[in-house]
């Protein structure tokens, strides 16, 4: 029986990423998004690069409801997932607290935080029946030091790390690996959604150096689940070379 694995946010950028290394390396998969169109694109592709059996599950991890009911359509042969990657998220805007979009705010924690939880406590029961897993939270140097106009997406992705921590607790007697990817500056959407559109906005964040891939973190999230049983890695905080810190980077020109 292959192995499988449930990808959160995986019709772009880290997840998609992601959902292909995992295919590439074995793993059946269970993907998910909110865009159908994307998912079934996916799901061909895979299928035909790596004969990857595929399961798509279109909904928004901001709607428990929506969580539940998907979770509770997965056939009874799928459900044997030993990893869970928890990818979908986003940032929006970088405006000053008083400035705030409270929608965006919404959507941010929404997303961020309670889809985290959502899809985590639909899934886990799974991984305890069968003995164990691997649990990956995709987080951000955002959720290690606060930088200007972060305000709710850092606090969002600090609360990422602390669930982390918390998971890796409440998960332990059921040989539950937890642990995170806290990525640096990565050139995927996350810029375009940030800024909503705006493509200078957006280009102008990676000028001057190379930023990280969606693949460079697909390569962090496969080293973690293909560690040995025992052991666990809780943490990466991965960076271009050329970023120091949120905030300080080598830019060249």
């Amino acid at each position: 029986m292959k192995k499988i694995a449930i990808v959160t946010g995986a019709t772009s950028g880290f997840g998609k990423s992601i959902a292909y290394k995992l295919s590439e390396n074995g793993y059946d998969l269970i993907i998910t998004g909110r865009r159908s169109e994307r998912l079934q694109d996916i799901s061909n592709d895979l299928s035909s690069k790596f004969n990857t059996k595929v399961l798509s599950l279109c909904f928004d991890v901001r709607d428990s409801a929506a969580v539940t009911k998907a979770f509770e359509s997965i056939p009874s042969e799928w459900k044997n997932w030993t990893v869970l990657v928890n990818n979908a998220g986003l940032a929006l805007g970088r405006e000053s607290l008083e400035m705030g979009n409270l929608e965006d705010w919404n959507q941010m924690i929404d997303t961020n935080v309670k889809g985290l939880l959502y899809v985590t406590k639909a899934a886990v029961h799974v991984m305890k029946e069968n003995g164990g897993g691997t649990i990956i939270n995709i987080g951000s140097i955002a959720g290690k030091e606060c930088y200007p106009g972060g305000n709710v997406y850092s606090a969002s992705k600090f609360a990422v790390d602390s669930l982390t921590r918390s998971m890796r607790i409440d998960f332990l007697p059921y040989n539950i690996r937890v642990g995170q990817i806290a990525p640096g500056a990565a050139n995927t959407e996350f810029s375009i959604v940030r800024f909503k559109g705006d493509q200078e906005k957006s280009e102008s964040v990676y000028k001057g150096f190379i930023p990280l891939s969606a693949d460079d973190i697909a390569e962090a999230a496969w080293f973690m689940v293909s560690r040995p049983a025992h052991v666990c890695i809780s943490d990466i905080l991965i960076m271009p070379t050329a970023q120091a810190t949120a905030t300080i980077f080598n830019k060249q020109g």
